[in-house]
């Protein structure tokens, strides 16, 4: 079974990386290619060839503005934009709750070792009280922090419910860090950088870091195909790279 997909961003530097797996994967079909100056009825595809699965990897300012399209036109969607925060995804969940047929998969980073890390991040994170995220992207990257940085403190979070919030002292200070669900998390936008994230645990007379580098856009190959995949069976709000992969 073919699996026909639009991609609404697909100018963009993940989005051109998305169109090229598309065209190449026997599997999938690409019906719609949508920029920035594209009207959105053009995620729709063709009469004859319908899309059935749409991609956004655009800004974090218009991304919400399209998965409701999608949804209206009852399209289920695969979201690579950042800025997703739990916020946002709230209001995002409970209207896929009246919507039991859609489906909306939220992948803040397609690579499946950045998926590994937050989830080894996570798990050690009942074993730490300090815990800080350091991230980097390349300069052009508009938002921050990243999604993933958000996904990972979300997640440090929610690993530690019963041991309670990290020890972030002097959060008064605005070098310690923007505060994520509790977690000191600081953001590098500089050239030469494509994406980092190191999570810093330490404990009584140690430290443990959980490092993730990206050196090639081809680390989001994988992530991108297996969501689209997983796509068109999706339903309710699936939230990250690992839930896909069972992490």
């Amino acid at each position: 079974m073919t699996i026909r997909v639009a991609v609404v961003g697909a100018t963009g530097k993940l989005g051109s990386v998305a169109v090229d797996l598309i065209e190449k994967a026997e599997d999938l079909e690409l019906v719609a290619a949508l920029g920035s100056k594209s009207d959105l009825a053009e995620m729709l595809g063709p009469e004859d060839a319908p899309s059935e699965v749409v991609l956004d990897v655009t800004l974090p300012a218009v991304s919400p503005g399209i998965v409701d399209y999608a949804l209206d036109a009852g399209r289920n969607v695969v979201v690579g934009t950042s800025g997703w925060s739990a916020s946002r995804l709230a209001p995002l969940g409970a209207r896929l709750r009246d919507l039991p047929e859609r489906g909306v998969i939220v992948v803040p980073n397609f690579s499946l070792g950045s998926a590994l890390g937050t989830a080894f991040a996570a798990s050690a994170a009942r074993y730490f009280d300090s815990i800080e995220i350091v991230e980097s992207h390349s300069a052009s990257k508009i938002d921050s922090p990243s999604g993933t940085a958000v996904r990972t403190a979300e997640l440090i979070a929610q690993a530690r419910d019963e041991q309670g919030p990290v020890s972030a002292p002097h959060t008064d200070q605005r070098a310690r860090g923007q505060q994520v669900a509790g977690v000191p998390v600081h953001s590098l936008r500089m050239a030469g950088v494509v994406a980092k994230q190191s999570v810093v645990l330490g404990g009584a007379g140690e430290t443990l870091t959980i490092t993730h580098d990206t050196t090639d856009a081809r680390a989001y190959a994988a992530g991108i195909l297996h969501a689209l995949r997983s796509a068109p069976e999706a339903h309710g709000l699936t939230v990250g790279l690992d839930r896909l992969l069972g992490l």
